[in-house]
């Protein structure tokens, strides 16, 4: 997809999920080779780092599907939207965004009071002993982030659309 201008807060936004995922994809990694090291080498195990590398992978995807958001990564009808007239191929994609958008802020909410009531129980993780609230906040957070982006393909789709742009 052709990238238009686009405000500041984007770019910003830009850099900040592609530098979260960078990091936890990163210590991901790293946290997955010390536990084979120590499994396999010293013959110990590291407890926590299975349960870390699931939190760290489940952040990874929530942000990531921002990004793929973004991008036009996600699933969709391409062939059979390209052949539509144009003002149907603008309604399509003004449909597709908007239910996109409206799945996401509904998975934020619902994820949001579960959060909520984590937040109220006080439970642990079972290795690490965190708030295990801090895991589950990689769903509202990703998919706030992820209606943001949906919008912004959306209307990035649109305007090149206008502009008499290849539809891709």
């Amino acid at each position: 997809m052709v990238e238009k201008k686009q405000p500041k807060i984007f770019h910003w936004l830009d850099k900040l999920e592609v530098s979260l995922v960078t990091g936890l994809l990163g210590t991901m990694i790293i946290v997955v080779f010390l536990q084979v090291f120590f499994r396999f080498v010293i013959k110990g195990s590291l407890p926590w780092s299975e349960e870390l590398s699931r939190y760290l992978m489940v952040w990874t995807v929530f942000i990531g599907a921002s990004i793929g958001a973004k991008q036009g990564a996600h699933i969709g009808v391409e062939a059979l939207v390209s052949m539509f007239p144009a003002k149907l191929k603008r309604f399509c994609i003004i449909l597709a965004g908007f239910f996109s958008v409206v799945f996401c802020i509904i998975i934020a909410i619902i994820s949001f009071k579960v959060i909520l009531l984590l937040y109220k129980s006080g439970q642990l993780s079972p290795a690490m002993r965190i708030p295990i609230y801090w895991a589950y906040m990689a769903i509202p957070i990703g998919m706030t982030l992820t209606s943001l982006r949906f919008i912004q393909a959306t209307l990035n789709t649109l305007t090149m659309l206008r502009e008499g742009e290849r539809y891709q």
